[in-house]
Order: C-alpha cells, then sequence, then structure tokens
C-alpha cells in the first residue's frame, strides 16, 4: 500500500507540484517582465513627444495583451490545452464586443481623436450637441466645461461621428453683428461713425480690417453689418465692447429709433 502511494505521488504529484511551483515562478517573473516592458514603451513614447492620453491607451493594451500570453503560457506549462482555451477567448471576446458595441465604439473613437488630434485639451470646441472648453480626452469619454461652469461627459463615439468645430484652429476669429437704423439715418454717415469707433475698441485686429456693410433695405431702414475680428483669446470681450460700441455711436450721433412707417393715400 505504502509502495503504491509513493509510486503514486512520484508518478503525478511531484510532476504537478513542479508545474504549480513553476506556474507560480513564470507569473511573477512575466509580471515583472510586463511591467518592465510598459514603462519602457511608456519611456519611448514619451520620448516621441506622444500624446499622453494616447500613452495611457498604449500602456493598457499593452498589458492586457501580454497578460494574455502569460496567462496561456502558464496553462502550457501545467498542460492545459491552449488551443480551446485561445477558442474560448476569441469566443469571450466576441460576446464582450456585442454586449459593449457602444463602449468599444467609443474606445476606438478616443484612438482617432488622440491620433487625428481635430482638438486638443484646453480648445473650446462644439461638438455632440454641446459647447465647451475641453479638459479631457478619457478612454471613452470627453470631458468639457460649458459656459456656464458645468461639466459634461460626451462619449468619444458621438463626438467623433458629429460635426466637431473647433474655435481654436484658427488664431483669430470674425464677430458678426448687425445694427438697425432708421430711414431717417444716412447709412454711409452711419458707416464712417461705426468704423471710426470700432478700430478704437481694444484688440480689434486691423488685418483683416473691420467690415462695415449694408446687409439690406427693410421696412426700418438700412441693416448694417459690423463684423470686426479679434484673435481667438479676445473674440467674447470684442464681441461685447462692439455690442456697447455701437449702442454708443447711435446715442452720440442721435439717431432716431427705427421705426415702420406706412404711408396711406386716398385714391378717389
Amino acid at each position: 500500500m505504502f509502495s503504491d502511494l509513493t509510486t503514486f505521488a512520484q508518478t503525478y504529484l511531484v510532476p504537478l507540484g513542479w508545474k504549480l511551483i513553476g506556474a507560480i515562478v513564470l507569473w511573477f517573473a512575466g509580471g515583472w517582465v510586463i511591467q518592465l516592458v510598459c514603462k519602457g514603451l511608456d519611456r519611448a513614447l514619451a520620448r516621441r513627444s506622444t500624446d499622453p492620453t494616447l500613452i495611457k491607451y498604449i500602456h493598457a493594451g499593452a498589458n492586457v495583451a501580454l497578460r494574455i500570453l502569460l496567462i496561456i503560457a502558464i496553462l502550457s506549462l501545467l498542460g492545459i490545452e491552449t488551443t480551446s482555451f485561445a477558442a474560448l477567448i476569441a469566443a469571450v471576446g466576441v460576446a464582450i464586443g456585442a454586449a459593449w458595441g457602444g463602449l468599444l465604439a467609443n474606445f476606438a473613437a478616443g484612438v482617432f481623436l488622440i491620433i487625428l488630434r481635430p482638438f486638443k485639451v484646453g480648445d473650446t470646441i462644439s461638438a455632440g450637441g454641446v459647447t465647451g472648453t475641453v479638459r479631457e480626452i478619457g478612454l471613452f469619454v470627453t470631458s468639457l466645461d460649458t459656459g456656464d461652469n458645468a461639466r459634461v461627459y460626451v462619449g468619444n463615439n458621438k463626438i467623433f461621428s458629429d460635426n466637431i468645430v473647433n474655435f481654436n484652429g484658427n488664431p483669430y476669429r470674425r464677430v458678426d453683428l448687425a445694427t438697425q437704423v432708421d430711414h431717417s439715418v444716412d447709412p454711409q454717415i452711419a458707416i464712417a461713425l461705426l468704423k471710426e469707433r470700432i478700430n478704437k475698441i481694444p484688440n480689434v485686429l486691423a488685418t483683416p480690417a473691420p467690415e462695415i456693410n449694408i446687409m439690406q433695405f427693410n421696412a426700418y431702414g438700412a441693416l448694417i453689418t459690423v463684423r470686426p475680428y479679434a484673435n481667438t483669446d479676445d473674440y467674447w470681450q470684442v464681441y461685447y465692447d462692439t455690442n456697447q460700441a455701437i449702442v454708443e455711436v447711435g446715442a452720440q450721433a442721435g439717431f432716431a429709433v427705427p421705426e415702420t412707417r406706412v404711408a396711406i393715400r386716398n385714391v378717389s
């Protein structure tokens, strides 16, 4: 009986014990190697001035892939058939992909947002139905601060699949305003006064020069467009100062308040 137990232990238990010890050693050694590889990858990407968010994407992907390879190697060491395990992983991957389709779409869209760079952190954009300043481009969502200081999280796929307006994409922007003058006001005089006043507004660009023109004539009189240009950072200051300048020009020149005029003639 004792000899049978000894034979069983030497035949099955001892080899299994060595395999388990080897699997444990391989798990810790492999984990240590994976950490070194991921850190080396991070340093290599950082030296190439890669976007920090993209580095996080690559780090996470490489870590998961290497861990899966390590598990397969450990199972092979233990004598477990890894072909069926690989098929199982593929099946699980398909199931997860079907269940988390939207989440994976956001992840993929985030990768493209980092690579294509239609905007960066700090830019003011309009995308996915939200206008605000970009605070973070995450793995699955992008966070923006709106004008009323609300933090909004928008799925990356919604942003990537929609039109993206980047208000910081160009060095300067045009302010689009208009003012209505009465029939009694000579529009050319109004334009001359507006040009003189608009050019005195701080941060209004000389090139391109402000555009002040008659857009149309309507029942009130002439509708005049007022379009100065400003650097992107000065846009709202110029916008509000231009509105104030329009009011001041009309008041100082004594322009009449626009009103409709109806002529009634007795035809008999």
